[in-house]
């Protein structure tokens, strides 16, 4: 449905002007009973009416925890994107912490359960007492219990009394619209019908496909609120669907986003709020959006998984990462650069020996390095390359990355998916040839068996072999390529993470 706001921009949106509001609209109906009609209306046709002139939020770090709700511009529009989904389509809601998504959620649907008739609204969390749980402000029907305790009695519906409300489950008497609870265990909503589905911290929930299949055909709209935990979830994979998406990230928040800056290309601050950034102020200069309260809250988490999930909407950083993406930022920051050549370099099919250096901008092969007057690279200094070998059928790219011995600098990059590993061996063996016999290291297992064996058979030597024991004698003898076991691995990739940490990579 298409939801507009027509009378929400007359109530003042400070604390002061929108509690002034609140007593005169009360003290207007004392004095006109008729007055409650036309307030009644006016939260049927506006919904941001209804919760900046009516509702109350929760918040325990304040000393009298009860405020009015009051909605950030941000929240305005995530109500008013979250009403247009409901019944309609699914919406995504990806969101920094403590920016009140959850309350948004329960509150838009709150409106629907009061104005629209035969609405029929599902929450959803891992637990059931992060559903409905007595006295627990996390849970999400203490939510609601909290948004409708504290409406004036002319606004709820005709009939509404306690025998509306149970446990995991809340009657609209005057249009006959429900709202019911469920936790993720078990079939959640299958054979169901529902007008929206609200799931809370779908994240974290640890079957979530097994969630998405129940309760794909028992509404129209699903509600996927959460944090990010990692690109291993339900929740990224439905990101990934091009399903329609709400981001609340922190640097919507007016007042976290006080003194917002960043870093530009140079490397230097950037203000982009110079309200809010005192004089003297260090900043962090990493390429991140940063503001002083984001720089605060930093220094209060325990890791940088935890700061990319509550604060970030990384989905990568938050899940388990094993390179530390703060040293690949400054990484990137410090050496990232294009390449100065791109092309293809042809060789002699039968022998594998390169010919020439061609450019071409949709080539396969990119340059860290200028060619001399022959078309040359600079073989003063010794190369070795690491290769690994795809079927080449399209679904995968056969890779080379070559690096200066010398300068530990990446030097030249080969991809292409298109190269069966036969004729990738000949390609390889010529890229290897054009940078002064650079030392090759491949993995030998799947395609890499038929690449080494090309390689072998041109003739190639300056490659690494492995020893191996060698049938029932038992003796060793040297094999061309690596196997990697997950030890070998951990071992290559620790290794690998400490030199780009330390620097010693590039």
């Amino acid at each position: 449905m298409k939801v507009t706001s027509p009378f929400a921009s007359r109530i003042p949106t400070d604390m002061k002007g929108n509690l002034s509001w609140r007593r005169s609209a009360m003290k207007r109906v004392l004095k006109d009973p008729d007055a409650a009609e036309y307030y009644l209306e006016a939260c049927r046709r506006d919904p941001i009416f209804f919760l900046n002139g009516f509702g109350w939020t929760y918040d325990p770090r304040l000393s009298n925890p009860y405020v009015p709700f009051i909605l950030y511009p941000f929240q305005r529009d995530g109500v008013l994107s979250i009403l247009e989904a409901i019944n309609n389509h699914d919406l995504l809601i990806e969101k920094s912490r403590d920016m009140g998504a959850s309350w948004i959620c329960i509150g838009s649907c709150g409106w629907c359960w009061r104005f629209m008739p035969g609405f029929s609204g599902l929450f959803v969390s891992r637990v059931e007492e992060y559903v409905d749980k007595p006295g627990n402000p996390k849970a999400m029907f203490w939510k609601l219990d909290c948004l409708l305790d504290h409406m004036p009695s002319w606004l709820l519906p005709i009939g509404y009394d306690d025998s509306c409300r149970s446990k995991l489950h809340i009657l609209n008497p005057e249009t006959g619209g429900v709202i019911d609870g469920e936790s993720t265990t078990g079939n959640v909503a299958r054979g169901d019908r529902r007008t929206v589905i609200l799931l809370d911290e779908f994240a974290a929930v640890i079957d979530g496909h097994r969630v998405l299949s129940s309760t794909r055909d028992a509404t129209n709209c699903r509600l996927f609120n959460s944090t990010p935990a990692g690109t291993n979830t339900a929740f990224f994979d439905m990101r990934q669907t091009g399903i329609a998406r709400l981001r609340l990230h922190w640097s919507s928040h007016p007042v976290k986003a006080r003194g917002l800056y960043t870093t530009d290309q140079d490397g230097k601050l950037k203000i982009i709020n110079p309200e809010g950034y005192p004089d003297g102020y260090e900043p962090i200069l990493d390429g991140k959006l940063r503001s002083p309260w984001y720089d605060k809250e930093c220094t209060r988490t325990g890791s940088p998984q935890e700061i990319a999930q509550e604060l970030d909407i990384d989905y990568l950083g938050s899940g388990f990462q094993y390179f530390n993406p703060a040293a690949i930022n400054e990484m990137i920051r410090q050496h990232s650069r294009p390449p100065m050549l791109i092309g293809d370099l042809e060789y002699d099919d039968t022998t594998g020996d390169p010919l020439r250096f061609t450019e071409y901008a949709a080539g396969s092969l990119r340059l860290w390095c200028l060619l001399d007057g022959k078309g040359q690279p600079p073989i003063e200094h010794k190369y070795s390359s690491g290769i690994d070998v795809s079927a080449g059928t399209g679904a995968s790219n056969s890779c080379i990355a070559g690096y200066d011995r010398t300068t530990n600098a990446k030097i030249f990059e080969y991809a292409n998916s298109h190269v069966r590993p036969e004729q990738f061996a000949k390609q390889a063996v010529a890229i290897a040839r054009f940078f002064g016999n650079a030392y090759m290291v491949w993995e030998s297992g799947g395609p890499g068996r038929q690449f080494g064996s090309r390689v072998m058979e041109l003739g190639y030597g300056n490659i690494h072999y492995r020893l191996t024991k060698e049938g029932i004698s038992g003796r060793m003898s040297d094999m061309p390529g690596i196997v990697t076991t997950k030890e070998i691995k951990l071992q290559i990739l620790g290794e690998y993470r400490a030199a780009v940490e330390k620097g010693e990579l590039i």
